[in-house]
């Protein structure tokens, strides 16, 4: 394999990825098929996903979709199904879907610490049981989970969050340690300040521009602009690919240099 011909790079393997119909998540899986996965996207958005795989099949690629309710769990437990019966394996996984508010500690009501925590910390808690249930039979497979700069202590104004994305950095740890006998690996990547739609519809919510959310962005970032898709995609295709075949436990900041 050479990782200079990004057709070659994860020839053969099935990759799911939870939303992986917006965002970064939605180029990630168009990335993944060019370079020669079998993807299974899981998402809500039927039109946006159609239309994913419209360009992937366009392109010569092999795509799947099965429409997910990450608050239930045999929606979950359907997408590894999805996966196993329409490709017959699953070779990696990617845990792309999340959520934020602005809400501080203080202001911070159940049912806001219940949607963010459900989404962002137990579904993908669930997603990884069921992926590495098939993952062991395989006796392999490389899991990613999508990380934030507010893993830390974060911003005041995301309390939740920042702890949801703390929990995954305790996820991935035990995930590396005790699976790593049986071939599976679990890594996190760390992405900065990013313009997806959900950032841009906070921020708007916010009264915020997106000309000034980026000159506020490029102000605070160390390397002075905010990331995009390209900058995230050459980490996850590392990750998920055998040229990580030894790399478990670790945490790729791609982040421009931001902490929070």
């Amino acid at each position: 394999m050479n990782w200079l011909d990004e057709k070659e790079v994860l020839k053969g393997k099935v990759i799911v990825i939870s939303g992986g119909t917006k965002g970064v998540g939605r180029d990630l899986a168009i990335a993944c098929a060019k370079a020669g996965a079998s993807v299974v996207l899981g998402g809500r958005d039927v039109a946006a996903a159609n239309a994913i795989m419209h360009t992937i099949r366009k392109n010569g690629g092999e795509v799947s979709f099965e429409a997910v309710d990450l608050l239930n769990l045999e929606s979950i437990k359907g997408l590894f199904d999805h996966a196993i019966q329409r490709f017959e394996k699953v070779d990696g996984f990617v845990n792309y879907a999340g959520i934020t508010t602005d809400s501080t500690l203080l202001d911070t009501e159940v049912s806001t610490f219940d949607s963010i925590m459900d989404i962002n910390f137990r579904a993908a808690f669930f997603c990884t049981k069921y992926a590495i249930q098939h993952m062991v039979e395989q006796k392999g497979g490389s899991i990613v989970l999508v990380n934030s700069c507010h893993a830390g202590r974060g911003e005041k104004d995301r309390t939740v969050y920042s702890c949801s994305k703390g929990a995954l950095l305790n996820l991935a740890e035990h995930i590396s340690y005790h699976y790593a006998n049986q071939g599976i690996r679990c890594n996190t990547i760390t992405m900065g300040w990013t313009l997806t739609e959900g950032e841009q519809a906070l921020r708007e919510q916010q009264g915020m521009t997106v000309e000034q959310l980026q000159k506020i962005a490029s102000q605070r970032i160390p390397m002075g602009r905010m990331q995009t898709s390209s900058d995230y995609i050459p980490g996850f295709l590392y990750l998920l690919s055998d040229l990580s075949a030894m790399v478990t436990g670790s945490n790729i900041r791609i982040s421009g240099g931001l902490y929070i």
